[in-house]
């Protein structure tokens, strides 16, 4: 620590000896929605946003005494960096736009189909024909191919634009292709994964709609990624319909342009008396399910440069004998570690975390149970969750023990949704919890061989990204010990 930091906290200590009051320290509240206090019928004479200063003395000295030793502790263990201060909370953002030709391609979004094909998924307020033209060359597209138009009505008081979805390939890895739509003069662009190492996954988890989640996305694209992955909570509309809308336009720059990897959240599940869970997910994010031989869209597997995933369901039936647990046991014993040597499992409720938020909720605690045998046998190597709004990564652990042969779990469900941040852990930090802090921010998980990886966590810091977090991975599949 610099000499002038350590003299800044002196002052402080002295300033609070003298003028503090004995009050007990404030313990943050729940974050709460903001409120309205904008006042247009107010009294313009009437006196408002009075300032106060109050200072009292009397301090007692074993608070004096206290403070000094934590001035004392920060000397001796700080690091030459600057403590993170989470920035002030933002407004969700406005993206609802009524006045938009209803013959416009929007929301447009891409996703792996099997080992060399995308979806091209978009959406217009009225019908159209679902063809894309694509090529590799800008304005020249030498192939087209057709799909098919979907809708879904929601309640009585929502019917959604219609949802087109169509096939393209067989593509070349590695390649920037341009497409367009039937009817729009619009082009896009987007590119392929590489067949081979290296490979960059970008990962975050609860994006909502807010201005963090705009500069998160930001720096998801500055990171030149392969693939994003969304472990669940994708727009937090919680049954308002529109916002669907609005969080598909929010994406788009990315998503038309990479392949998104999703599974739904409990956020996405919007289950009424009247309305059939995943309704709205389900008709707008298709995801490859029919690929991996899964009878659902809420959990699927793909390959992708020699790495297999896994998007596990944490709100579908996971006990042993369901669907989604044959389908699971299926899906792992299929597995070739000498074609693909990572294995990557992704969920929406964490299976470890040392956050009070969610704390022993059944889609963690009895998920783990039933299925954490499974992984563990199968030597899975990451295992990546959402849920919790923050950030944090454990050591390679089964069963709460920290043990090699076990993947390492991350929970990164922090992409800058509207409630905020889970600030409380558990204290002391558990052995098995190598790193948590609660911030906004994204994952990079970088594979550069068959036997090696590295991670990193990017705190989103404004409109910058810092890196707080990162680990040098070996893969399960070239470590003789776990074999």
């Amino acid at each position: 620590m610099s000499f002038h930091k350590l003299w800044f906290l002196v002052v402080v200590v002295a300033v609070v000896f003298v003028t503090a009051e004995v009050v007990d320290p404030y313990d943050q509240p729940l974050h709460r929605m903001p409120i309205d206090l904008l006042e247009d019928d107010v009294d313009p004479t009437t006196p408002q946003q009075i300032p106060f200063i109050s200072l009292s003395g009397g301090m007692s000295f074993h608070k004096l005494w206290f403070l000094v030793v934590v001035v004392a502790v920060v000397f001796v263990t700080a690091e030459v960096a600057d403590a993170y201060e989470q920035p002030l909370h933002r407004m969700p953002i406005d993206l609802l736009e009524d006045d938009v030709d209803p013959t416009t391609p929007q929301q447009v979004h891409i996703s792996l189909v099997g080992k060399d094909r995308m979806r091209i998924s978009w959406i217009t307020i009225s019908p159209t024909l679902p063809m894309v033209y694509f090529g590799t060359s800008r304005g020249k597209y030498e192939d087209s191919a057709t799909g098919t138009t979907t809708s879904y009505q929601y309640k009585n008081y929502y019917t959604s634009g219609s949802i087109h979805e169509v096939v393209i390939g067989p593509l070349t890895h590695n390649t920037v292709y341009y497409y367009s739509f039937g009817n729009s003069s619009m082009e896009y662009e987007l590119e392929t994964p590489p067949a081979k190492f290296p490979i960059k996954f970008a990962i975050s988890g609860g994006l909502g709609q807010t201005d963090w989640t705009k500069s998160n996305l930001e720096h998801i694209s500055q990171s030149h990624s392969d693939v994003f992955i969304l472990p669940g909570d994708l727009s937090y509309a919680d049954t308002i319909q529109p916002l669907w809308d609005s969080f598909g336009r929010l994406v788009e720059p990315l998503a038309s342009r990479r392949p998104w990897m999703v599974i739904p959240g409990d956020r996405d599940v919007e289950k009424t008396p009247d309305t059939a869970p995943f309704t709205a997910y389900n008709a707008r994010w298709h995801m490859p399910y029919e690929n991996s031989s899964s009878s659902s869209n809420l959990y699927y597997s793909f390959e992708v440069s020699k790495v297999h995933v896994i998007m596990l369901s944490s709100y579908t039936d996971f006990a042993p004998g369901s669907d989604q647990y044959n389908w699971l046991e299926y899906d792992l014993f299929k597995v070739n570690r000498n074609k693909t040597p990572w294995l990557i499992v992704v969920m929406h409720a964490p299976w470890y975390s040392t956050n009070y938020a969610h704390k022993g909720e059944k889609e963690s605690v009895g998920m783990r149970k039933s299925m954490e045998g499974l992984l563990y046998k199968a030597r899975v190597d990451m295992v990546f969750a959402g849920h919790v709004d923050a950030y944090e990564r454990f050591n390679r652990v089964y069963n709460h023990k920290e043990t090699n042969c076990a993947p390492v779990h991350i929970t990164i469900g922090g992409g800058g949704n509207l409630e905020g941040l889970d600030h409380k852990f558990m204290e002391p930090q558990p052995n098995i919890s190598a790193f948590r802090e609660a911030s906004f921010g994204h994952g990079e998980f970088l594979v550069g061989s068959e036997s090696y990886a590295i991670w990193s966590w990017h705190r989103n810091n404004e409109e910058e990204h810092v890196q707080s977090d990162s680990l040098w991975i070996s893969s399960l599949a070239s470590d003789p010990l776990c074999n």
